[in-house]
């Protein structure tokens, strides 16, 4: 059961970056649709269970320390060079993600220069790197509790205190800018989109875990909780909409509201998760290249980093308005790949 929690805690990790802790992907993947977005946070929540059962699966059945294996194996010859590529695009894209929302995250909370925050992650993500992927597993996963505990207590909050009906807040909320269409379009574009982002990841991490069962358990787990939080995230911010509408960091204008110590805190949690994500992102995108543990794996790391933060000056707010939804529609070439692997290779590979 520990191993289990421990993996599943470690996917919620993997996943969980600035857009989904700062309520940003929140209030436009679900929020924005009102009543309709509880439907769509239980959707995602079916399939986010049962995608991160077969990642961990998987990795665990071929043993496998990169995603290439498992994606040419559950692809087939040609369109696994095309789900193999998008993966690729989005590891590295999701990474430089999350070097320009660390230097967002301290910049309007502490109103320190972007460029320091971006810094201070490269040199946090490139010094985790240098440990195993066993280590790395825990060091992710040690931190989503944080969250967890954070959301739960937001929401509990925000619901509790409000002071109208969700009826009332319905038109408020679907009056939220988005560029998705309707609810079920944007909950697949964000399972889509998350499971392209810790696909990679999740495969490597079950690949460390000999017993198959266990491994699918925690991806089982991992997937579920992920659901519940974005359920909780949807809640809060849909009960607090009249006043958080048009913020950039939804989550973090409640907390404000709360207790501006407590804001402080959540600042440096959702810095913590900004780094789960881009040590997730970059380790397995030099795992795909080069063998981990390597002189060779740190030194095409390194020079990942380098090349990211520069890309990352293009901006947090304007790189997640861009990338994420192409990367969502994209990520339906693997969702697919995965829901056939299951149905077809249920027991071996």
């Amino acid at each position: 059961m520990r191993d289990i929690l421990k993996m599943g805690s470690a996917f919620i990790g993997i996943i969980v970056g600035a857009g989904f802790a700062s309520g940003n992907e929140i209030m436009t993947y679900f929020t924005s649709f009102g009543f309709w977005g509880i439907l769509g946070a239980i959707v995602c929540t079916v399939l986010f269970a049962y995608l991160g059962m077969v990642l961990t699966r998987l990795g665990s059945r071929m043993q496998t320390n990169s995603h290439k294996d498992v994606i040419y194996k559950i692809s087939g010859r040609y369109l696994g060079v095309v789900v193999d590529g998008i993966i690729i695009f989005t590891l590295f894209g999701v990474g430089v993600v999350m070097l320009a929302g660390a230097g967002a995250n301290l910049h309007q909370q502490f109103g320190l220069p972007s460029y320091v925050g971006s810094l201070l992650m490269i040199v946090l993500v490139f010094l985790t790197i240098l440990l195993n992927v066993d280590k790395v597993v825990a060091v992710i996963g040690s931190i989503t509790p944080f969250l967890i505990i954070t959301v739960v207590g937001v929401s509990i909050y925000s619901v509790w205190t409000m002071d109208t009906t969700f009826a009332v807040l319905d038109p408020v909320a679907k009056a939220v800018p988005t560029t998705l269409p309707n609810w079920f379009v944007s909950a697949i574009n964000y399972v889509s989109f998350n499971i392209a982002v810790g696909a990679s990841m999740s495969i490597v991490m079950g690949g460390a875990e000999k017993n198959e069962k266990t491994a699918a358990w925690g991806g089982f787990v991992g997937g579920l909780g992920l659901g519940i939080l974005i359920l909780l995230s949807h809640l809060a911010i849909f009960s607090k909409v009249d006043d958080v509408a048009g913020t950039e960091l939804p989550m973090l204008a409640i907390i404000n509201s709360i207790s501006p110590i407590f804001a402080i805190f959540m600042a440096l949690v959702l810095y913590g998760m900004i780094f789960n994500t881009a040590v997730s992102m970059f380790y397995a995108f030099g795992a795909r290249f080069i063998e981990t543990g390597t002189k060779t794996f740190k030194v095409f790391v390194a020079g990942s980093l380098v090349i990211g933060y520069g890309l990352s000056f293009f901006g947090f707010t304007n790189l997640v308005s861009n990338f994420y939804p192409l990367v969502g529609y994209l990520g339906l070439f693997l969702v697919a790949a995965l829901i056939f692997a299951s149905i077809r290779m249920p027991k071996k590979l």
